[in-house]
């Protein structure tokens, strides 16, 4: 884990590991938030816990967000720099117990080997009310506008890799 970083707000950032889950067709895995009355998309996405590399992170996102387990998954690349976003004012003090400004982040591009059936949202904790595969501008366009930039500098790293 490298060291936390100051936002602008004077509030850390929060570690975070994400997920470009990719089909076959090149298509990137997005999940509709539950808790987003805009019903934004975005890809999993997590919280590095204590002792974790960004990569195991990542995998058990995945595991929680999505169901697919790491035997379904082949890893394609890691993103070279950790990417940050800020928290627009309103949301400021309200997620993350208000100890967060926002979230610096490490991506991992996966491809997913297994079926549409292996995927399941209905997890313990659901993050996601459906799903379904898009192209990375499709899913760049839906993402809140907060995280837009990063999504377009992961897509960017991974360029080639998706549709």
């Amino acid at each position: 884990m490298t060291e936390l970083l100051l936002g602008p707000s004077g509030l850390p950032y929060r570690p975070c590991a994400g997920v470009v889950l990719i089909n076959g067709e090149g298509l990137v895995f997005a999940g509709q938030r539950i808790d987003n009355p805009g019903h934004a998309w975005q890809m999993p996405q997590g919280g590095i816990d204590a002792g974790e590399t960004p990569r195991q992170a990542a995998l058990r996102e995945l595991v929680e967000e999505t169901g697919v387990t790491p035997d379904l998954v082949e890893v394609l690349a890691e993103s070279p720099d950790w990417v940050t976003y800020d928290l627009p004012p309103e949301l400021l003090g309200k997620v993350w117990k208000g100890r967060f400004g926002g979230q610096q982040q490490k991506w991992l591009a996966l491809r997913f080997l297994g079926s549409d059936a292996d995927v399941r949202i209905e997890t313990e904790h659901p993050e996601f009310d459906r799903w379904q595969w898009m192209p990375a501008a499709e899913l760049v366009a839906s993402i809140v506008p907060f995280k837009r930039a990063v999504y377009e500098q992961v897509f960017r790293d991974f360029d080639g890799l998706v549709a």
